[in-house]
């Protein structure tokens, strides 16, 4: 196994870690599972540049990595329903449209084709990452507040609320980009619906 590959297994490694660590409770652990989830994206980047640098990309490599980027965003915004960080309904259209599109990737594969990430997939990928990340950082802003390290910030209302709503505003977002992404893969790919066997 070449090393590309190496790294989208570790990012799958790395995912039950972050949850547990997510969901723990314990002081600063926004900020740890916050920077595990960011190693686990780096990874997502270093392993395609190192793929294509090196002349390394594998049929496995095309297939895992976008299945390895589903399972980090997707644990992480489990994750965050279940603290009531985002809204639940945004999550479940794009865990929809992930399994909509993992099971296309099936289906070519039955086919012989493999679909490979395309620039709106990466779009996808980039705005889901940031409205994580976002969602992160602010909690931990709010829990160094919550701990006295940092003074209360000074709004005309309830500062948590609007946390959320900004982070819910930003996964509303990565969610368009996700539909569109869907649909244009579908789009692009609808020939494999009429094949037979």
């Amino acid at each position: 196994m070449n090393l590309p590959n190496k790294l989208t297994i570790l990012r799958l490694c790395l995912v039950p870690v972050f949850l547990i660590v997510l969901l723990s409770g314990f002081p600063h652990h926004y900020l740890v599972s916050g920077l595990i989830f960011g190693i686990a994206a780096y990874t997502d980047h270093l392993d395609g540049k190192l793929a294509r640098s090196r002349g390394l990309i594998t049929n496995f490599g095309k297939f895992m990595d976008p299945v390895a980027d589903k399972v980090m965003v997707v644990s992480a915004l489990v994750g965050f329903v279940s603290l009531g960080l985002c809204n639940i309904w945004l999550v479940l259209i794009i865990i929809a449209r992930e399994f909509l599109i993992t099971s296309l990737r099936l289906v070519a594969a039955d086919n012989g084709v493999v679909l490979a990430a395309n620039q709106w997939g990466k779009a996808k990928t980039v705005s889901q990452i940031v409205a994580i990340v976002a969602i992160f950082v602010l909690q931990y802003i709010l829990e160094l507040m919550q701990l006295q390290i940092l003074p209360p910030l000074t709004f005309g209302g309830d500062i948590s609320s609007l946390f959320l709503l900004i982070g819910n505003l930003l996964l509303g977002i990565a969610t368009f980009f996700t539909v569109l992404s869907g649909v244009i893969y579908l789009v692009q790919n609808k020939e494999l619906f009429s094949q037979t066997k």
